[in-house]
């Protein structure tokens, strides 16, 4: 059965064990600086299927993502700014990285990226599992309904859900290759596709071609085949989806 509200008044927590959690964020912010690195001045004010955001504003979110995660100073900052901000909390903190971030220029950014990267994985490697285990205090909006997260959910999921979309999100935009590989991505996906499958609960065969796809199935529900992408964009609500493929998740 899909989740009932006892389940979502649970805090979400991480699905991934921590040490493979940040093997898998060393590698995405590594391919996120590399993405970037290979950007042509063009690429940079492309419009992405994030409006109102083109490449370059982008780009800034990953940044102030990546610096937030690396010091405990900057996410206390960018928290408290972004609680005292008008609107929905994860609007005003993506809001923020952005506009402070306007002035620089793509190469700026691309530096500081590749600086801050390896400091932000330290940061998140370094939280303690009773930290981990505690219940964020703002709630999240999922799928329609507001539910809490574990800051290990936060940490270890959704800190490299994020720049992972965000790259499909740029290759989309740009025409740049996309990266995929099984020993990375295909953890990634995995991991998305069982969220996925729990959160609605329902029966279904799933195949998702590439080298990052897969199979997976409950019972003998209806059958869906796509590529791993247009599975996320559809998830990640990036694109029309119907079916159980309208069952959000949060990247």
């Amino acid at each position: 059965m899909s989740l009932t509200d006892s389940d979502i008044a649970r805090p979400r927590r991480t699905q991934l064990d921590h040490g493979t959690a940040m093997q898998r964020a060393a590698t995405e912010y590594q391919r996120v600086a590399e993405l970037l690195r290979s950007l042509a001045s063009d690429d940079w004010t492309t419009p992405t299927n994030c409006p109102p955001w083109d490449v370059r504003a982008m780009a800034a979110h990953l940044l102030g993502m990546a610096e937030m995660a690396a010091s405990l100073r900057e996410q206390r900052r960018q928290v408290k700014a972004a609680t005292n901000a008008h609107g929905v909390f994860i609007d005003a903190l993506t809001a923020l990285q952005v506009d402070e971030r306007t002035a620089m220029a793509p190469g700026d950014i691309v530096t500081r990226y590749e600086a801050v990267a390896p400091k932000a994985v330290r940061g998140r490697r370094r939280a303690p599992g009773f930290i981990r285990g505690r219940a964020m205090p703002q709630t999240q909006r999922v799928g329609g309904r507001d539910e809490t997260w574990t800051i290990g959910y936060l940490l270890d999921t959704i800190l490299t859900r994020d720049p992972w979309m965000h790259r499909i999100d740029i290759c989309d935009a740009t025409g740049a290759p996309l990266v995929l590989t099984a020993e990375h991505d295909g953890v990634i996906v995995d991991d998305i596709v069982r969220e996925w499958a729990g959160r609605h609960g329902q029966p279904f065969v799933l195949r998702l071609t590439g080298p990052a796809g897969g199979s997976w199935a409950n019972g003998s529900g209806p059958e869906l085949e796509c590529d791993v992408a247009s599975f996320c964009r559809a998830l990640a609500r990036r694109a029309p989806a119907s079916g159980l493929l309208a069952t959000e998740v949060p990247f």
